[in-house]
This record gives structure tokens, C-alpha cells and sequence, in this order.
């Protein structure tokens, strides 16, 4: 299987980057957020692939065809928190208003000195996370991402605080990432990583599950090293409400995953599927949070 988000072009370029990394951090965010209007126009009118992409997703949503305007806000919520992303990496926390969870799950599951794993998505701010683990949590937090898709924008992310690029464990597909997942958890972290997207090509084992009413392929990646490493699988969720506002949510998913030998391709199904119905959950909550630009549930192919 083809991974058509890896083969989309980053519309950007290093001059821009820097120029709206500048206006952010110098001009201030509401005179950056009014810039973002006339971005979201650009990308509506030349990103043709993403522009389909979100209509298609949207029209599933809604169960009726997606209008340019609600295509543009799509667009338009992606980019503010693309934008919000500068103020957190740089630890401008006040900037924005983020609703905490009352209940720290992550500390709650993690035992005798034991991390934990998160498992988030392309839904809503990934980011988030890193404002919990330094406002909340004592709980010290590595991401395993893939960096490869938007090297641009990763690259002027990672230059605002070079330690927040020091959190990334690679995702590289290995035997490497696991044993530093591993070291991780073992040393106290909470590991997190995405689970909605296919990032080791035809290799990468997944399963068919449903969202929303159709079938989409999810990896089985992190239902496996969970179940390896024997610690809890906490789901996360940092949703963007709109303005300045970020809602923080955990749900459990398992405290151990055990994989009975007897029917194992099944119970890895019943898991992933169970992420699924969690990420259904809360994309129904703020559809406008989904960030994947591309032909997710390849109706092109049908």
C-alpha cells in the first residue's frame, strides 16, 4: 500500500517559514492570525489534492456534499495550529487557553517508576502534549514521530527550541525506535505517537477498521509495542476550539494489552478497532480538527 501523504507536495518555502515565523514571535499572534485568512485562501485555490481531500473527508462528516467556505475553515484551522505550534515550542503557554484534564492519567497507570504510552492522532494539536508534560505533569514526555513529510516546517519548529527537538525519538521503522521506546519507559517517559496513518509503506501491518460508516487501513504498530512492553495505552486528544482555545483529553484504552496466542490477528483487530471508535468519538466532536490532507479512505481507488 502506497502512502499518498508522503508523496504530497509541502506547499511552503524556507523564506515564508521564516517570515511568518518572525511576524509570530515579533508582531504578535493576533496580527499573525489575520495573515492566516489570505493563507488559507492560497492553499484553498492551489493545493488541489488537499483541497479534495478535505472536501471528501468533510462531506462524509456531514453526510452531504462539504461547501467552499467549510473547506476554507478545514484549511484554516489547520494552519492556526500549525501557527500555535511557535508559542508553544517556545513555552508562550499564555498565549493560549488550554482546558487540562482534572484526572493526570498518565501518572495514575504508570507503575513503579514505568512510563507510559500515548497514542494520538491527526486530529486536533499534538502539541499540546509538550504544554502538559511542563505545566501539568511531572511526568517527562518523548514523542516517536516521523519527520520526513514536511521537512520545512519541521526544521523551523526545531530551531525555536532545540530542546524540544531533543524529545523526538525517529520513527524509522526499526529495531532502533522500539529499543528507544523501550529505554524510554523504562526511565520514567510517556511515549507518544500517532496511530491514524500508514508511515512504513507496503511493509507495515495493518488492519481494515471502520470510520466513519467505511473501511481504512490503520497500522497495528502501536497496539503491538504496547502489548510488548506491557504498559498501559493511554488515548490522547488535543482538540482546537477555535480562537486561542485547546481542550486536553486522555482516555485508557488498556492498562496491558495481552494478545491471546489462540486468536491474536483478532484481538489485534478488537484493539485497533477499539482506537478507531475513540478517534471517531472525538472527530465527531470537532470534525474541523482532522488534519489528514489526502486521500484517507482512497475513494479515488473505488
Amino acid at each position: 500500500m502506497t502512502n499518498d501523504w508522503q508523496r504530497l507536495k509541502e506547499h511552503s518555502s524556507p523564506l515564508a517559514l521564516d517570515l511568518i515565523r518572525w511576524i509570530a514571535l515579533n508582531l504578535g499572534r493576533p496580527f499573525a492570525r489575520g495573515l492566516l485568512y489570505p493563507i488559507s485562501g492560497y492553499y484553498y485555490l492551489f493545493a488541489r489534492h488537499q483541497r479534495r481531500a478535505s472536501k471528501l473527508y468533510l462531506s462524509k462528516v456531514f453526510n452531504r456534499p462539504a461547501s467552499p467556505l467549510e473547506v476554507i475553515k478545514h484549511i484554516h484551522s489547520f494552519a492556526s495550529t500549525i501557527l500555535d505550534r511557535i508559542y508553544l515550542i517556545t513555552g508562550q503557554f499564555d498565549q493560549l487557553q488550554i482546558t487540562f484534564p482534572t484526572e493526570n492519567m498518565p501518572i495514575k497507570f504508570s507503575k513503579n517508576g514505568m512510563g507510559c504510552m500515548l497514542l494520538g492522532s491527526h486530529l486536533g494539536s499534538f502539541e499540546v502534549l509538550r504544554s502538559y508534560a511542563i505545566k501539568k505533569s511531572p511526568l517527562p514526555i518523548k514523542i516517536l514521530m516521523h519527520e520526513g513529510h514536511t521537512p520545512m516546517i519541521m526544521q523551523m519548529l526545531n530551531a525555536l527550541n532545540p530542546k524540544v527537538a531533543e524529545t523526538i525519538i525517529p520513527l524509522t521503522g526499526g529495531a532502533n525506535s522500539l529499543l528507544d521506546v523501550k529505554e524510554a519507559i523504562a526511565n520514567g517517559y510517556a511515549v507518544g505517537m500517532l496511530g491514524d496513518r500508514i508511515t512504513g509503506g507496503e511493509a507495515e501491518k495493518t488492519v481494515m477498521c471502520r470510520l466513519l460508516g467505511q473501511e481504512v487501513a490503520i497500522p497495528v504498530a502501536p497496539i503491538l509495542i504496547a502489548a510488548t512492553l506491557k504498559v498501559p495505552l493511554i488515548v490522547f486528544f488535543g482538540l482546537y476550539l477555535g480562537g486561542n482555545r485547546y481542550e486536553i483529553h486522555f482516555e485508557l484504552l488498556a492498562e496491558q494489552i495481552v494478545l491471546n496466542r489462540a486468536r491474536r490477528q483478532e484481538d489485534i483487530q478488537e484493539w485497533t478497532q477499539r482506537y478507531v471508535d475513540l478517534l471517531e468519538k472525538y472527530l465527531l466532536m470537532a470534525p474541523y480538527n482532522w488534519f489528514n490532507f489526502y486521500d484517507y479512505w482512497r475513494d479515488d481507488e473505488r
